[in-house]
């Protein structure tokens, strides 16, 4: 995919990885870019940038994202290319709060299903679409100290998965953007081992954006900024019970709990 003169919407639009992708898309010549945030300040700041539409909005909320998708849809005629990029981090395992494992579902995971449902007719009946989902490495591996980011975040993966299975008769492209670490808020306000080991190979949202475009260009359903998240990957289906123990060791070294 190309991204000129196309129509793109990207939720969490107005920071971090969201931000980078919205600047990304307009220097690219998209015709239209629709910057989607909870804070519609960010999202207006942000789309000042370079004249896009901001739009505020709680991806957890589906009547919310029909909304979102009708007023795109009303400005620009079509959504070429949906980016579903919002994602919380709450820590905590079994015990989490659940309101708290309810809201991760709600954003990590029903924000992907409802804008699917939004989406999908429209480029269906175009025979042509395109959707980015932003996971996380750890939708492939695990997240040390946070169940709720590591369970919802497998679970978006295999949305995206069956997605792009389900629809590519369709005409419809899919990918999965599963970055490690990236130097954005979620990152820098995180502390203690994990976010100190994160940080050392994090990247800058604008080499994720960078990524982005050439998977988008490439059609490639597996995104990876960092590319050793492949070979992790691989070790893990290679031999499972030897990719946990090196993880349990991993979290004893960093010192996380759950």
């Amino acid at each position: 995919m190309q991204l000129q003169g196309k129509v793109a919407v990207v939720t969490g639009g107005g920071s971090g990885i969201g931000r980078a992708l919205c600047q990304r898309f307009a220097a690219e010549g998209a015709r239209g870019v629709v910057v989607a945030d909870l804070y519609e300040e960010t999202a207006r700041d942000t789309a000042a940038e370079f004249g896009g539409m901001a739009v505020a909005v709680d991806v957890g909320i589906e009547e919310q994202l029909v909304r979102l998708v009708e007023r795109a849809t009303a400005e620009f005629g079509v959504i070429d290319l949906f980016c579903s990029n919002a994602g919380i981090c709450p820590q905590g395992g079994p015990e989490f709060t659940d309101a708290g494992w309810q809201r991760a579902w709600q954003v990590n995971v029903m924000s992907h299903i409802y804008a699917a449902r939004a989406v999908l007719p429209g480029m269906i009946a175009r025979r042509s679409g395109y959707l980015l989902q932003t996971a996380s490495a750890a939708g492939l591996l695990t997240q040390l100290g946070s169940a709720p980011y590591s369970v919802t975040k497998h679970a978006a993966v295999g949305f995206a998965e069956w997605l792009s299975i389900t629809y590519a008769e369709a005409g419809i492209k899919v990918s999965c953007l599963c970055p490690q670490g990236v130097h954005t808020d979620m990152l820098r306000t995180a502390e203690g081992g994990l976010a100190d080991f994160l940080r050392e190979s994090a990247l800058a949202p604008e080499t994720v954006a960078d990524a982005v475009v050439q998977g988008l260009a490439d059609e490639r359903f597996l995104i990876l900024p960092h590319p050793e998240v492949a070979e992790y990957f691989l070790h893990k289906a290679e031999d499972y019970e030897r990719w946990l123990r090196g993880m349990r060791r991993l979290q004893d070294k960093l010192g996380v709990s759950g």
